[in-house]
């Protein structure tokens, strides 16, 4: 067979159309985006869409959703938009109060009222309280008040004096005199009402000084009785005062309070702490009228028994008074429909709220009004969303978290309280029940360990919102993606965007997703490419972002991040690191690999070489031995001698021994694109057929020979393309690809410009027989009806080789056999 011949039969390289498939600027049907409406975010997600909404719809507790996904791909701007949608048809949920607790102050009581309420009730106690502080003290300096108290104290005066005038009175009769001394009150015998002297008293007969002092004796007795009905008297007083302070108290107090039940009167709650609170005004009425706390001032007792009472330097600024306020901890009154609340540093105490502490010579003290709402108050009744990784990444939240949605309520604590290890306890505050929707926003592999290693996760997240990170590419997305686009620009002040920019970012967006027929989800990259053009538009003088600013920002970005690559390429194009791009060379060809460093993939070319010999049919994997070989790429290196095996040696046994190799690699080598690379090398070898150096392979093989998909393929194409064209384009040089992997083509435009003018080919490849021909310029061959390839194709010298190979260890092995007979022999 002649070698035209045989080149007639050799595929034929892909036309420039299968190499990129460009979004036509014409088609858009805009001119700027300036022209466009709004949109904020991706559509298309109906899968996670379709479980968020499930996921809203369910009342049962547990059904919390998780939103995973790929960064950069719009979730949280999908899941708020869905959320306050959703919320927006909702009723406003109510505000919360901590009021004080009178009977037990540790312990705060939480009250709910309407939405709106909250600050119209704090604002109506607060004028309460004022209006008590100035009515209360005026009462009591009212001349009714000042009466009424004056003729209870003159009325238990009278009481007082006229047991103490009967005394005296009996002891005048008897000529007795009472008086004041240094030890107390004392009693003497008096003549014409003069105090007798000691020695005429003395000098008295007998029975008469008995007689006047058996008189003392019952005079201090009846005195005596007196003295002991003084406390009685005090207590009386201050019981009828303490009635009259009651009375006059309740008068003043009710009347403004009644005005407050009326108000709220639909609140029983707020009902409760207005009686309670009222019955603390009249109890603590001292504090409204400047006085400390105590019992009231005592009665005057006759010879200047007195008790007095301090007063406070500043009564305005008494603390007391705080427990009248009404501490609003969540108040609605702006909101319409449910919340959407989404906190951007998810701790312990901005989720689940604080209790604040001041210090006061020297201690802290805390009271209700110091009680700070978290973001589960402000999302109560509606939505909470919140991202995984910062939730997971604060001490105490994530378990919080779970606690408060399996107990469904949020309870005020210092984390320190809830982990048990701080058993100092300020305040207590009363629990607020808690219905709510959470969704968590974070990357899946974070959802599959959660899934897998937290108990409690899938009880409290029983819905899944699964993120594509790619959508069709179709004509109504490249106009969603400009609407997109231009929507950010808009927002953040930038030029508008050309359709002819917008068709390079289409275009580019595919190029991201590795897919000519899909569109990247992933709006973040693309919006910095936005902003990037946008600053080189103004340096050009544009009033538009045009697509050449877009092409100069893709390759800016990527020259930023291409030390590496750079480096690489400049070491084979100085030949330290070997490379052929002509010529021809038998068991010896180009693969191709991607290099990932961060989120910049780029291909480098590797050297793949294969010796055989005569052995017992094993393919050895040099990187495998040497445990530079990752699990799949061994697998791609088993499947060859598998496919050597079942293609040319079904009748007798394998018999070479071959060893394949990536020259100058240094690291691990994992992945089984390389794999139709390997097995062109060993049948090169076996063949003793040159393979043309100018091609580079990748794709992966299967044990029937088919040539399988790879990923990477744009990046491993333009990175030979780049060697090649450094040292100069023959129109000999090019690229096997998978036949399936022609649909992720989104090649550069100085290649497929190449490809039309002749000078660089990519070939898309089905089977090894197809890749062998072309890598060969012979064809590989096929079996006639009995079974024998045709004289001179690959295929047939391959085989060939191989039973030579059989017949030469057949023959080793009986040499083998007679020697041994013979030395058994001798």
């Amino acid at each position: 067979m002649a070698k035209a011949d045989k080149l007639a039969q050799l595929p034929s390289p892909l036309g420039c159309d299968d190499l990129c498939r460009q979004c036509d600027p014409n088609s858009l049907g805009f001119e700027t985006t300036a022209d466009l409406p709004e949109q904020p975010a991706v559509e298309g997600q109906f899968r996670a869409v379709d479980a968020l909404e499930f996921a809203l719809g369910m009342k049962q507790h547990g059904y919390n959703a998780y939103a995973l996904g790929p960064f950069g791909i719009g979730k949280h701007a999908i899941v708020r938009k869905l959320l306050k949608e959703k919320a927006r048809g909702q009723a406003v949920p109510p505000d919360w109060c901590y009021v004080y607790n009178f009977s037990r102050p540790h312990k705060p009581k939480a009250i709910p009222v309407p939405a709106g309420t909250g600050v119209e009730l704090r604002d109506t106690m607060e004028k309460m309280v004022t209006d008590l502080r100035s009515a209360i003290p005026a009462v009591f300096k009212s001349d009714d008040y000042r009466h009424r108290r004056h003729t209870i104290e003159e009325r238990i005066k009278a009481q007082q004096e006229e047991a103490f005038g009967a005394v005296q009175e009996n002891a005048s009769k008897h000529d007795i005199a009472i008086m004041q001394t240094e030890n107390g009150v004392g009693f003497a015998p008096t003549r014409e009402g003069k105090v007798l002297p000691p020695e005429e008293f003395a000098a008295l007969p007998g029975p008469v000084r008995e007689q006047i002092q058996e008189t003392i004796r019952q005079i201090q007795e009846r005195f005596s009785d007196i003295l002991q009905k003084v406390p009685d008297w005090a207590r009386e007083l201050r019981e009828k005062v303490q009635a009259l302070d009651n009375e006059v108290t309740q008068m003043a107090v009710r009347a403004m309070i009644r005005d407050l039940r009326e108000r709220f009167a639909d609140l029983p709650r707020v009902v409760e702490h207005l009686d309670a609170l009222e019955a603390d005004v009249i109890r603590n009425v001292r504090l409204f009228l400047g006085q400390a706390e105590g019992p009231p001032q005592q009665m005057p007792m006759q010879m200047g028994l007195t008790g007095a009472v301090a007063q406070p330097e500043d009564p305005t600024d008494n603390p007391m008074f705080r427990r009248y306020q009404i501490n609003v901890l969540v108040d609605r009154n702006h909101l319409e429909g449910a919340p959407v609340i989404y906190p951007d540093h998810p701790t312990y105490q901005e989720l689940y709220g604080r209790i604040e502490h001041v210090v006061e010579m020297g201690a802290l003290i805390t009271d209700f009004t110091r009680i700070k709402a978290g973001a589960l108050h402000r999302a109560n009744g509606g939505y909470l969303i919140v991202d995984a990784r910062k939730l997971l990444m604060e001490p105490f939240a994530w378990e919080g978290l779970k606690r408060a949605l399996r107990s469904h309520e949020i309870r005020v604590e210092s984390p320190g309280q809830s982990a048990g290890v701080i058993s100092t306890l300020s305040l207590d505050p009363e629990p607020i029940p808690l219905d709510i929707k959470v969704i968590v926003i974070g990357e899946r592999d974070l959802y599959y360990k959660l899934d897998a290693y937290d108990p409690d996760f899938q009880d409290l997240f029983k819905v899944t919102a699964d993120f594509d990170g790619e959508i069709p590419r179709t004509d109504e997305n490249n106009l969603m993606y400009a609407r997109i686009l231009g929507t950010m620009a808009r927002r953040e002040g930038l030029h508008p965007l050309s359709a002819g920019a917008v068709a390079r970012l289409c275009d580019h967006s595919a190029r991201l997703a590795g897919d000519s027929e899909r569109l990247s989800a992933q709006m973040r990259r693309l919006n910095d490419l936005v902003r990037e053009a946008n600053h080189l538009a103004y340096g050009n003088g544009h009033d538009r972002i045009e697509a050449e600013d877009v092409e100069t920002a893709i390759r800016a970005a990527q020259k930023r991040v291409g030390r590496l690559r750079h480096e690489i390429h400049e070491q084979i194009l100085r030949e330290t690191i070997l490379i052929d791009t002509d010529g021809a060379r038998v068991g010896q060809i180009n693969g191709l690999s991607v290099l990932q460093i961060g989120r910049y993939p780029f291909g480098k070319p590797s050297r793949i070489t294969a010796r055989l010999r005569m052995g017992a049919g094993r393919v050895v994997d040099i990187e495998r031995e040497v445990e530079l070989g990752g699990p799949l790429h061994s697998k791609g290196v088993l499947i060859l001698n598998a496919y050597l095996g079942a293609t040319y040696a079904t009748d007798r046994p394998l018999s070479l021994s071959a060893s394949i190799v990536f020259e100058q690699s240094y690291g691990g080598v994992d992945g089984d694109s390389a794999s139709s690379a390997e097995l062109y090398t060993l049948l090169s070898a076996l063949a003793d057929a040159p393979i043309l150096q100018g091609l580079a392979v990748t794709g992966s093989v299967n044990q029937h020979g088919e040539v399988q998909a790879i990923g990477g393929v744009n990046e491993k194409i333009e990175g030979y393309f780049d060697i090649c064209q450094s040292r100069g384009l023959t129109g000999d040089q090019g690229v096997l690809i998978p036949q399936s992997n022609i649909k992720h083509l989104m090649l550069r435009p100085d290649i497929v410009e190449a490809v039309r003018e002749n000078r660089f080919r990519v070939y898309g490849i089905s089977t090894i027989d197809e890749g062998l021909s072309v890598l060969t310029g012979v064809s590989a061959g096929e079996r006639d009806e009995g079974g024998v390839y045709p004289d001179g194709s690959i295929n047939a010298k391959v085989e060939a080789r191989l039973n030579e190979l059989a017949d030469q260890r057949r023959d080793f092995a009986q040499q083998d056999d007679g020697a041994n007979k013979e030395m058994s022999e001798t």
